[in-house]
């Protein structure tokens, strides 16, 4: 007889960990679920011994068929998954963001609105232990931030002046002040592997999750395929061991990504036409600025600003808002008595789902196919324009020479594949992140966002985990 559980978790990441840790205050002492991780367990130490290897495990290595190999997209499959690379940085989605259709004529409304994710967002900022200022000019706040903002650097700072009410320092996952499981964040600028182990992870701050005697937890296994019948999810297919099996489950939580989601929902007969459609992220475009006087790398951690003069309003009908990053990192300058006298901004631009897919590869089911169509006409209006729209931005600093670079290959974000909405045409998931045909299936992660606004969507997808379990189990 197949092994039974009340609950199968795919994945380990972000999406699925927060679930998890909502179930499992909500669930009985009698439940039982199991977690399937497709990659190994890795401890902090040895991430550290092999740090060649760890940076190098970040895009496809034969996972899935990438049609468009100069479109990267960062997939680290392991306990924890992209938690062990990210960058830590929380901003929330803008209030605005969830009506963008509505009020810009672009992109597609949110079946939800910022007011209804709200008191989740500040659930998943207590779990990841955020930094931040409460006084955020953008995204009003119902509670204070779990810990204060970490220092500016003078950019920052003369930023903040220039703009005030659209400046403010970043929100982010590595504590400003030492907490009982993490040391203060370093101020190294060398965050994707973090040399302390400061920054949040699953597996420094959410490891109990998997050592609760009501989890069983699967590594090296992976999940092919959804046991759909008279649609009702059944369980799920595993691949481990080198053999294939099959697990009963009440409730089946799909939290693999916006690449492997859509993958395991089609292996699974659950065709849709939105389904594995308009695969996406924000376009990242570096500005690099020479100062006259002015020092920068005087902040606290390696990203310390977050402007919005290019983010809101009515500019957004004709090109796509751009969030600032201010960063805090040794960019030195070779020259003697300005060593310190450089400042990267980058310019976070967002997009809209658009002709770009995830399938399945016909010549080889056993993995996903990906082909990138590249950004909307209206991000690349936007980046058209950056260098005009910055010029406010750079009258604020003592520029002595400024670079604007080439959009970047990726911002390590995919976005949008499996849809949510109200309606079941249009949409994959419902609001609630439930499939609209199998009721016991909750497909999570950032797949369901129906845009990519600028602000990064790791915090807003586990705010919407932990309203999802909410949900599901109310």
């Amino acid at each position: 007889m197949p092994e039974a559980f009340d609950a199968v978790f795919v994945g380990s990441s972000f999406a699925s960990s927060f679930f998890l840790a909502r179930w499992l205050e909500l669930a009985p002492s009698s439940a039982r679920a199991l977690v399937i991780e497709a990659g190994p367990r890795r401890p902090h130490a040895w991430r550290l011994a092999h740090r060649k290897e760890v940076l190098g495990w970040r895009e496809d290595h034969g996972l899935y068929v990438n049609e468009t190999p100069d479109k990267p997209w960062i997939t680290h499959v392991e306990l924890g998954g992209n938690s062990n690379c990210w960058w830590a940085c929380t901003p929330r989605l803008a209030p605005e963001d969830f009506a963008l259709r509505t009020r810009y004529g672009q992109g597609t409304d949110w079946p939800l609105t910022y007011d209804e994710l709200e008191p989740f967002y500040v659930r998943a900022e207590t779990m990841m232990g955020v930094s931040g200022a409460d006084d955020h000019p953008v995204c009003p706040r119902s509670a204070p931030f779990p810990l204060p903002p970490h220092r500016l650097s003078a950019p920052d700072e003369a930023l903040a002046r220039a703009f005030p009410g659209l400046f403010t320092p970043q929100p982010c996952a590595r504590p400003s002040v030492a907490t009982s499981k993490r040391p203060r964040c370093c101020a190294s600028g060398v965050c994707e592997l973090c040399p302390i182990d400061s920054k949040f992870t699953v597996q420094n701050e959410l490891a109990h999750l998997f050592e609760d005697p009501r989890v069983t937890l699967w590594t090296e296994a992976r999940c092919e395929g959804i046991d759909v019948q008279n649609d009702v999810a059944r369980g799920v297919r595993v691949r481990r061991g080198g053999r294939e099996e099959t697990v009963r489950a009440e409730l089946v939580a799909l939290g693999a990504n916006a690449i492997f989601n859509p993958w395991i929902l089609l292996r699974s007969g659950l065709e849709h036409p939105e389904l594995g459609v308009g695969l996406h992220e924000q376009v990242g475009v570096d500005v690099i600025v020479d100062l006259n006087g002015m020092d920068a790398f005087g902040g606290s951690t390696s990203i310390t600003g977050h402007l919005y003069s290019l983010y809101l309003g009515e500019r957004r009908r004709d090109r796509a808002g751009a969030l600032i990053e201010v960063w805090n990192v040794p960019m030195l300058r070779l020259e003697a008595g300005k060593y310190r006298q450089r400042v990267k901004l980058k310019a976070v631009i967002e997009d809209t789902r658009g002709g770009s897919r995830v399938d399945v590869d016909p010549n080889d089911p056993s993995r996903p196919r990906v082909r990138h169509a590249g950004p909307s006409e209206w991000t690349r209006r936007a980046i058209a324009r950056l260098e005009d729209d910055l010029q406010p931005v750079l009258d604020a600093l003592p520029v002595e020479r400024v670079r604007i670079g080439e959009p970047l290959p990726t911002e390590a974000h995919a976005i949008g594949s499996t849809p949510m909405g109200n309606d079941p045409a249009s949409s994959v998931i419902d609001r609630n992140l439930v499939h609209h045909r199998v009721r016991n299936l909750v497909v999570l992660g950032s797949g369901a966002f129906p845009c990519a606004t600028p602000a990064n969507p790791t915090l807003t997808l586990a705010a919407l985990s932990l309203r999802a379990a909410e949900a599901m189990l109310a």
